[in-house]
């Protein structure tokens, strides 16, 4: 019996409060094979479908329920670079707090003032792709940085800011996508 299942059983085999990391049995590290979380995610869905205990009474339903819902949560979590880097940082005693703490270089905010500009200005598709292409460039580039910061350096607090950085480009990539 897997240990998912077998907690499904028994709580006493593991907690749905361990982290994500723990749940997929992955390191605790920003650098992640997504298919290797795909293969592991759709095992554990496997392993603790409600559906598999529906005869085994009302309440071992309902565990195996929430148990389907924490892995869902831990897969989102762990697939998505910006949201991985984003809860190491709060697992490392560095939360992002986004919603309080927008302090940002100075030079950062030129160059979102600077791309909003550009988008403005932007009157067609091609114009919009070279933005789009520069932005998503300066992703990358940060989030390889946010991934040496958490994983070489152990700097949550370093990534954190990177991660707010992280947070603009990607709403601002998304806007310009929707523009296409």
């Amino acid at each position: 019996m897997s240990a998912i299942a077998a907690a499904v059983v028994n709580l006493s085999v593991s907690s749905l409060t361990d982290n994500d990391f723990q749940i997929f049995g992955v390191p605790k590290q920003f650098e992640q094979s997504l298919s290797e979380l795909d293969t592991k995610w759709k095992a554990l869905q496997r392993q603790a479908h409600p559906d598999k205990f529906a005869s085994q009474g009302a309440m071992l339903e309902r565990l195996a329920m929430q148990w389907s819902v924490r892995i869902n949560e831990a897969y989102q979590r762990l697939k998505d670079p910006l949201k991985r880097a984003a809860y190491l940082c709060e697992l490392r005693g560095a939360p992002i707090n986004a919603e309080n703490n927008t302090a940002m270089p100075a030079a950062f905010l030129m160059q979102q003032i600077e791309w909003r500009e550009a988008a403005d200005d932007a009157t067609s598709d091609a114009q919009i792709e070279t933005l789009l292409a520069e932005v998503s460039a300066l992703k990358q580039n940060l989030l390889g940085q946010c991934g040496r910061a958490l994983d070489e350096s152990n700097d949550p607090q370093a990534a954190s800011g990177l991660i707010r950085s992280l947070m603009f480009i990607e709403k601002f990539e998304s806007e310009l996508e929707d523009r296409l």
